[in-house]
């Protein structure tokens, strides 16, 4: 598929981590320059792991701007992930070094912000600015679930990246939650009812 990439001034947004039991949802804001394109742009779900890391560093060094933010759980579980998840966007594009004309979101709603935006359905396999997002947000998560894979092994984060796979419910289960589980989402509440806390 052949990528929309936009007027100059347009920064695509988008996020990971909306999913997790654990860990902050982190946004990507990236503004691109049509004239210098990026070969290998897509959804980052569909790049592999290598590709993605890659990719992470080209887009960095070309893009016009850029700004990697997050909501941490906390945030989480006050807000609700919705609407942490909005938050972590605002704080992305108010990081950029430099103001867009337009802001394209990935999904199907843009934050509460002043500037003029679209939501895009699937963006981040349609238009080049929210597929460098995509891939900047998955590469930023994916680094802070390692780290906290270091301080808290038993739970498996490097592998899972904090999703409720059989192996993170079953840490859940037998170790309880630690400070970076979510505690507004049920299997980590079931966990913390059955009286278990890291």
């Amino acid at each position: 598929m052949t990528l929309h990439w936009g007027p100059p001034g347009l920064c695509g947004v988008d996020e990971a981590g909306r999913g997790p039991l654990a860990g902050p949802v982190v946004a990507a804001a990236v503004m691109l320059d049509p004239g210098r394109r990026i070969d290998g742009l897509r959804d980052s779900k569909k790049l592999s792991a290598a590709a993605r890391e890659r990719l992470d560093s080209v887009i960095r060094g070309q893009a016009v701007a850029w700004c990697v933010a997050e909501a941490c759980v906390e945030e989480i579980d006050r807000l609700n992930i919705l609407h942490a998840t909005m938050l972590a966007m605002r704080r992305a594009v108010e990081g950029l070094a430099r103001a867009p004309d337009e802001v394209w979101v990935d999904g199907n709603r843009c934050p509460d912000w002043p500037w003029r935006s679209q939501a895009v359905v699937k963006g981040d396999d349609k238009v080049a600015a929210i597929a460098a997002a995509s891939i900047l947000a998955k590469t930023a998560r994916d680094r802070l679930m390692r780290g906290l894979h270091d301080e808290y092994p038993v739970y498996g984060f490097a592998q899972h990246m904090g999703y409720g796979t059989a192996a993170h419910l079953a840490a859940l289960q037998a170790h309880g939650a630690c400070p970076q589980h979510r505690r507004s989402f049920a299997p980590v509440k079931l966990a913390l009812d059955q009286g278990s806390l890291f």
